[in-house]
Order: structure tokens, then C-alpha cells, then sequence
């Protein structure tokens, strides 16, 4: 089998191997230091990410818990959700109350007078005109220009106006095409006019008017512009649907109250368990054998662990129940994961008051979720403490990926160097080879007897 390898043609020896061979040995423990740093680097900056996109979730998750609604353990009902409608907000407190609806709140609507069908001209004149159509304190002008049909000064109104609460369409039957405009805005003084040079300004059917929606609560005669309610009863929100009676309760529901604690207690154990990913250390069949995560040992991730299960630990004032412990919420001392004991948990809804103590340790300016966010504050955000961390590390990657420019220069001048220096050993080889030939030809033909004849 013929040979690949390149010889030098004086000295016969693999000139372009050595050097090679001199390159690598010359490379090797700088190029295993920027790999292995390149490698460290980049698996620290992944696990970065994924502990900053963790800790984004777990504020995300407890800031919507961070109302009383999502730990005042009440539930708001209806007897009939046809009728009325109902949803808790903050302040709200027991009670049940009778809601009789006598009339809905409605919409101002004025339809115009009647052309030959859709496609109608409604500027038969042979310059533009103006619709001016007003509502309460604002007014707002539509360009109708000649020749535009009623299809045309439709979608124009709707271009312009439907922001402001205001539409137009087209109604056809047998007489003709009527434009209608209407108004999102309900209650009475919300009344639509027209005016202008428009066609369409005249003659127009201005409807019934608008009126507020007008019922009782436990026979207290009340008034509203929208049929949906927020300030009737403190806490509590309603949408009136239809005008017939119906009994409206809020009581206590500790499901609705559990339900928030262990979404806490799952959002906490999510953020836990994905720090817990990046810094452990794992015992690898022999006991002296382990492996760490990409953090492992980091203080910053230290320092974010102290911060937040400190906040645990600590008391929330204003509430008999205190601590997590008291309502059953416990630290797996392995894992660091929060635990919620059933058993302990019902003692502390039973207690009294027990489900607004218990809210109390979660909710406002000193309850957990507060500190929880406080705590973290630092970590988040464009100039955070974990962006300005992966920050530096890709600062750090760029800089690994000029020295791996510098390194590969490097090497090409010193292949450049060598081989130029074996070429020239070569070709002196191939002179002393050949003088030596030359010489051995000389004395050979002297020691020739035949020669001397």
C-alpha cells in the first residue's frame, strides 16, 4: 500500500509532520484552556437565563395573588347569573343582598332617513359635505365626499369613530337603506345628534333616548349610566343583565383561599426547584465522585436563596396566625421545597377569623407577598443583578473569542516560521547529498583499475 505521507525531498524525512506535530504541542494547553472556559461560560450563562426567566415567573405568579380577593377566602354568587353577574374585588366583606333590576341601562341610536337602497348616493351634490355627529361634550366631523354612497360614509364613520364608542351600518328592507349610528356608551345625557350640510342630517330619527339602568338593593332605590356596577356594594362588582329580581351573596369559601396559598406554595417550589437545578451537587456512584451544576457555589445565588426564605421566617404583623407554620406550610429540610399539611391547615381556617387572619399574613404593604417581591427586586429588570451577571459572561465569551483569534494567528506565523526553516534544512540536505554524490563518483573512478589503462 503506497504511503500519503509528504517527504522532504533532500532529507526524505515528513518535514510537513513535524511541523505539525510542533504547531499542536505548541497549541494544546492554550487551546484546552479557552475550550474548557468557553464551555464553562456558556453553560453558566444558559443556567443564568433560566434561573432570571424562573424568578420573572414566580413575581409574575404571586403579584396576581397580591389582592384581598385572591386570599379573603369569600366567594361572590348570584342566584340567577342570567339576571346579574358578580365578581369580588378588594374590601370585600359577607353579606347577601336582594337586587331587583326595573330597567337596563341603554345606548343612544339615531337612524337616518331612508334612501333607495345600500349602494345610494348620499351626497348628490358636486362638492364634499360634513356630518357632524355630537355626543354629551364631544363632537366630531365626518367628511362625506360627492358622490359617496351610504356603504362609503358607513365605513367611514367607523374608521374614525369606533375608538370613541361610536359605529355606524346599514339596515335594508323593502322601503330602502337607512344608515343607523350607535353608541357603546350607555345612561342618560349620552344622546347622539346630527348636524352638518350632510343629507344625512336631515330628517333623522333621533329613537327612544338613553336611560340609566335603575334598580334596588334590599329595596334601596339606586341609579346607574352602565349596567356594569362597581361602587354599590363596597368590594363586590355587578352586571345587570336583565330586569327581574335576584339575590346576591358573598360568604366565606376556603377553597377559594386554599387555592391561592398552594398557588404561592407552587410558584415558590417552581422557582426553588430550578436554583435548586443549577447550583446542586450530585454524588456519582463512587461517594467521591461528584458532579455540580453550572452555579454551583455561586453567591449570588446565595444570596438570592437567603433573601427570599428569609422572608418566610419572618412573622407578618397585624395577623394572630403569624407564621406559614401555624396554617400548616412547612420547609422540606432536603429539598427546601414548601410543603402544606392538610390537618394543620383546617385547624387554622377553623380558628376564628381564621381565613382573614390567614389572608392577612399574604396580603398588603407588610404581608409576604409584598417582601417576597421587595426581596427580589434587586435580581430583575435591565440593570438587575442577574442581567448585569450575563452581561458580564457574554463580555466574557467575546473576550474568549479574541483570544481565540489571537491564538489561531499565533499558530498560522509559527507553521509559517517552521516550515519555511525545514524547507531550508531540506534544500541544504539536498546540496550536501549531492556534493557527497558527486564526491563518492570521483573517488570511485580513481579506485577503477580499468581507468588507469
Amino acid at each position: 500500500m503506497a504511503s500519503s505521507t509528504i517527504t522532504g525531498v533532500g532529507s526524505g524525512f515528513d518535514t510537513v509532520g513535524i511541523v505539525k506535530a510542533l504547531v499542536d504541542a505548541e497549541k494544546a494547553p492554550k487551546q484546552a484552556q479557552i475550550t474548557k472556559l468557553q464551555t464553562t461560560t456558556t453553560t453558566q450563562l444558559s443556567a443564568v437565563g433560566t434561573v432570571k426567566a424562573s424568578l420573572d415567573t414566580y413575581r409574575a405568579a404571586i403579584a396576581k395573588l397580591n389582592t384581598e380577593a385572591s386570599f379573603n377566602g369569600l366567594a361572590g354568587t348570584s342566584s340567577d347569573e342570567k339576571i346579574s353577574k358578580v365578581t369580588l374585588g378588594d374590601k370585600a366583606a359577607s353579606g347577601t343582598y336582594a337586587l331587583n333590576v326595573t330597567q337596563l341601562a341603554t345606548a343612544s341610536k339615531v337612524t337616518s332617513k331612508v334612501f333607495e337602497g345600500s349602494s345610494a348616493v348620499v351626497n348628490s351634490s358636486d362638492k364634499d359635505t360634513t356630518l357632524t355627529i355630537s355626543q354629551s361634550d364631544s363632537s366630531y366631523d365626518v367628511k362625506v365626499p360627492a358622490g359617496a354612497t351610504m356603504q362609503q360614509t358607513r365605513d367611514a364613520i367607523n374608521t374614525q369613530l369606533q375608538s370613541k364608542g361610536i359605529s355606524a351600518n346599514v339596515l335594508t328592507d323593502a322601503n330602502g337603506s337607512r344608515l343607523v349610528i350607535s353608541s357603546q356608551t350607555t345612561g342618560k345625557g349620552t344622546d347622539i345628534t346630527l348636524s352638518g350640510d350632510s343629507e344625512l342630517a336631515t330628517g333623522y330619527d333621533a329613537g327612544k333616548p338613553p336611560v340609566n339602568a335603575e334598580y334596588t338593593i334590599d329595596n334601596i332605590a339606586m341609579e346607574s349610566k352602565s349596567n356594569k356596577i362597581t361602587s354599590a356594594i363596597s368590594g363586590v362588582s355587578l352586571e345587570l343583565l336583565d330586569t327581574k329580581p335576584s339575590t346576591i351573596t358573598v360568604a366565606s369559601n376556603t377553597t377559594t383561599l386554599k387555592t391561592s396559598v398552594q398557588s404561592f406554595v407552587s410558584a415558590y417550589n417552581a422557582l426553588m426547584t430550578s436554583i435548586n437545578t443549577q447550583t446542586k451537587v450530585t454524588a456519582t456512584g463512587d461517594a467521591a465522585t461528584t458532579t455540580t451544576g453550572a452555579l454551583t457555589g455561586d453567591s449570588s445565588m446565595r444570596q438570592l436563596v437567603n433573601g427570599i426564605r428569609s422572608e418566610l421566617l419572618q412573622n407578618s404583623g397585624g395577623s394572630t396566625v403569624g407564621n406559614l407554620a401555624q396554617m400548616g406550610i412547612s420547609t422540606d429540610q432536603k429539598t427546601g421545597l414548601l410543603t402544606l399539611d392538610d390537618t394543620k391547615w383546617n385547624a387554622a381556617v377553623a380558628t376564628p377569623n381564621g381565613p382573614t387572619e390567614i389572608a392577612k399574613v399574604f396580603t398588603g404593604d407588610t404581608g409576604l407577598i409584598t417582601r417576597m417581591t421587595k426581596a427580589t427586586d434587586s435580581y430583575v429588570g435591565t440593570s438587575g443583578l442577574l442581567t448585569t451577571r450575563a452581561a458580564d459572561l457574554n463580555t466574557k465569551l467575546t473576550d474568549l473569542t479574541e483570544q481565540q483569534k489571537a491564538l489561531d494567528s499565533r499558530m498560522d506565523t509559527l507553521k509559517t516560521t517552521l516550515t519555511a526553516k525545514y524547507t531550508a534544512m531540506d534544500g541544504l540536505i539536498a546540496k550536501i547529498n549531492a556534493s557527497s554524490s558527486s564526491i563518492m563518483t570521483t573517488l570511485n573512478s580513481l579506485n577503477n583499475p580499468k581507468s588507469n589503462n
